[in-house]
């Protein structure tokens, strides 16, 4: 049984773009749009046995028609091809009010073949071309909806944290006792799990997150537990594997280093205990982000600038860039930042995110003179050697030419 994992799409981001007016959204959004594209065409292609999303479909919980319309067209794909999907609800998904419908909830209202929202805790029977797979599903889950409102108002917020995860805990234990042992199970879950390595995301409710460890949640009872919220692709435990997929795209410059993609998982059939699963991360190709920062100390700054833009040229190609440029202060006038612009352009970036000159202003020692002193060239060098860090001898070197330098000057004098 093979199963594709993935997770944080984020569908609306629009920042580092420009409308196009062809398409009626962001060229960002077809970024994203060209990395769902990879995964959907992937899974068709590859004929896998299940789509598991581990939530936040959009940028926020009120997307547009457009952006709901294209997200639906790669669904339905997934849908024609018979490949059973599951959609968690991530934070960003969610609504304000509980009552309120989610932008994923219109596949369940409408009874979509194939595809499966999971709004809520649950356990879900698949019937995949590799045979039956159980699919224990945790979205988001708000502190409001796990405790009672006594319990948020506690003024010690690692008790209400503590409470939120036993919270959540009870739950899942619930559904892991309903599993068959005799089937492979799957924990698809949207949440912060102690120990993972935060990306962009961690500022993202913040103080709000569910954070658990992976005893709370059960992962002994599962052959693989599917990740999302976390935007770094990672291994939190060998043995299920316990994998954040990382989001499709990077956010921002924060995550300039990140690999993208998406996990392929393969369970091999068998009791519990015996089944054997392997997975592999599958990087797409995302938009790149590239940061310059250049040292222009040429008297002409612009022909530094030049020279390392034209180096990098292979990466600058298709990328969003950033770039900080030092250059000495006397120099700060000739650096033309609307010429760097055009040149990464020339270069083909795909979006010039900032240039920032950054003045290379030199900080000089003061030498202080008291009122009795005077400001005789010998009690100068003095003065300054102090403050230099050198050593004694080397020190007392110069010192001594110095004096003969300065001696000489005024026997000429």
């Amino acid at each position: 049984m093979r199963l594709l994992h993935f997770a944080d799409l984020h569908l609306g981001m629009e920042n580092y773009g420009s409308l196009d007016t062809r398409l009626g959204y962001s060229t960002r959004v077809r970024d994203y749009l060209s990395a769902f594209d990879q995964v959907v065409d992937y899974a068709v292609e590859q004929a896998v046995d299940a789509v598991l999303f581990a939530g936040d479909a959009f940028k926020h919980r009120d997307p547009s028609p457009t952006i709901q319309r294209e997200f639906a067209k790669r669904i339905r794909r997934l849908a024609a091809a018979e490949i059973p999907t599951v959609l968690l609800v991530g934070n960003h998904d969610l609504p304000s009010i509980d009552a309120r419908a989610t932008p994923m909830d219109i596949y369940e209202t409408l009874s979509i073949p194939n595809v499966h929202v999971a709004r809520h805790p649950g356990l879900l029977q698949l019937d995949t071309r590799g045979g039956p797979l159980q699919v224990v599903t945790l979205p988001w889950l708000s502190r409001q909806r796990l405790l009672e409102p006594e319990q948020l108002r506690n003024p010690d917020p690692s008790a209400v944290s503590r409470a939120v995860a036993e919270a959540a805990a009870a739950i899942l234990d619930h559904f892991t006792r309903e599993l068959d042992p005799n089937t492979p199970a799957v924990l698809l879950a949207h949440l912060s799990i102690e120990g993972a390595r935060l990306g962009s995301e961690q500022s993202i409710m913040l103080g709000e997150d569910l954070v658990m460890d992976p005893d709370e949640l059960r992962v002994r009872a599962f052959d693989y537990v599917a990740l999302g919220h976390i935007h770094r692709h990672q291994q939190i435990t060998a043995h299920p594997p316990t994998v954040y997929a990382g989001s499709l795209e990077r956010i921002d410059f924060g995550e300039e280093h990140e690999e993208k993609g998406f996990v392929l998982v393969e369970i091999q059939p068998g009791p519990a205990g015996t089944r054997r699963v392997a997975w592999c991360f599958h990087p797409i190709n995302a938009r790149p982000f590239v940061t310059l920062r250049i040292k222009a100390h040429n008297e002409d700054p612009m022909v530094d600038v030049e020279r390392e833009i034209e180096r990098r040229a292979a990466e600058l190609d298709g990328a969003i860039v950033r770039a900080f440029i030092a250059v000495p202060a006397e120099r700060e006038d000739l650096l033309r930042l609307d010429e760097v612009r055009r040149l990464l352009l020339r270069a083909g970036a795909a979006y010039v995110s900032q240039v920032v000159r950054d003045v290379d202003l030199q900080v000089r020692p003061r030498v202080e003179l008291h009122d009795h002193e005077s400001l005789d060239p010998v009690t100068a060098l003095e003065k300054w050697l102090q403050i230099r860090d050198l050593p004694e001898e080397r020190r007392r070197q110069i010192l001594e030419v110095g004096k003969a330098l300065i001696h000489a000057a005024r026997s000429v004098e």
